[in-house]
């Protein structure tokens, strides 16, 4: 039994994510903040839902028991992640949203992923991390400055595992996703509207959360299976530096 531990199930990304692994043949354990999301599409798939904080301690013991007891854990997806909750100029970033934003992003990744790389190596199986970072991490937004900051601490994560884990086995690598239509970007979706019917996005369209599920079963199914430490930018081209 391949067992896959996704962050962040509840919605966008983490939840396209579970989808496409359940329906490849993964077991999976998910978490999510919320007590009641809609789970509907997970009917009569290997899903099962945890409601939890990864910046808790005691609710990353609870997602990592829960995924050991289904079997060997064979891949961890990184996806749980939230923006400030209310952007400021980083002239006036608080010290409590830095907090915030720093414990579910950076802090609460990188203990997941420890205890999770510790199951792996003592599996002796190898195992595929992935983590889900942004286009964030390399591109200021000086009104939340503290999500860049916390995306860029997740690429270093993936850096050090990526090091430490390769003698394993255990491939680490990230996605970088780009503009998602997500419950984190509909607060500025007319924003995001308007820059990629300017050109900002080179496709010239939104990226959806199945943009980057699809990456990530790349990673972990053996398609990608020599790479590591790697950052794959998934933003429909706009990092591309254009006169």
């Amino acid at each position: 039994m391949k067992v896959a531990i996704v962050t962040g199930i509840a919605g966008g990304i983490g939840k396209a994510s579970a989808l496409l692994l359940a329906k490849n043949g993964y077991t999976v354990v998910g978490m999510g903040r919320s007590d009641s999301p809609d789970l509907s599409d997970f009917s009569g798939l290997d899903i099962t839902y945890l409601s939890g904080d990864i910046s808790s301690p005691k609710d990353r013991a609870n997602l990592f028991n829960a995924a050991i007891a289904k079997g060997d854990i064979a891949v961890l997806v990184n996806v749980a992640g939230v923006a400030p909750k209310v952007r400021n100029d980083i002239l006036e970033m608080t010290e409590e949203s830095y907090d915030y934003v720093m414990g579910i992003n950076t802090k609460g990744t990188l203990f997941l992923t420890q205890a999770v790389a510790n199951q792996m190596v003592k599996q002796g199986k190898g195992g595929s991390i992935i983590n889900i970072s942004s286009c964030s991490a390399y591109t200021s937004s000086t009104s939340r400055g503290e999500y860049c900051i916390s995306k860029a601490g997740v690429s270093m994560i993936t850096k050090l595992f990526a090091d430490r884990l390769a003698s394993e086995g255990i491939t680490v690598n990230e996605i970088c996703p780009g503009i998602i239509a997500t419950g984190m970007t509909q607060a500025v979706k007319k924003k995001y509207d308007n820059l990629i019917a300017d050109g900002l996005v080179p496709l010239g369209r939104w990226g959806e959360p199945y943009d980057i599920a699809k990456a990530v079963v790349a990673l972990c199914d053996g398609t990608l299976g020599y790479m590591t430490g790697e950052s794959l930018i998934l933003d429909g081209g706009m990092h591309i530096r254009r006169l």
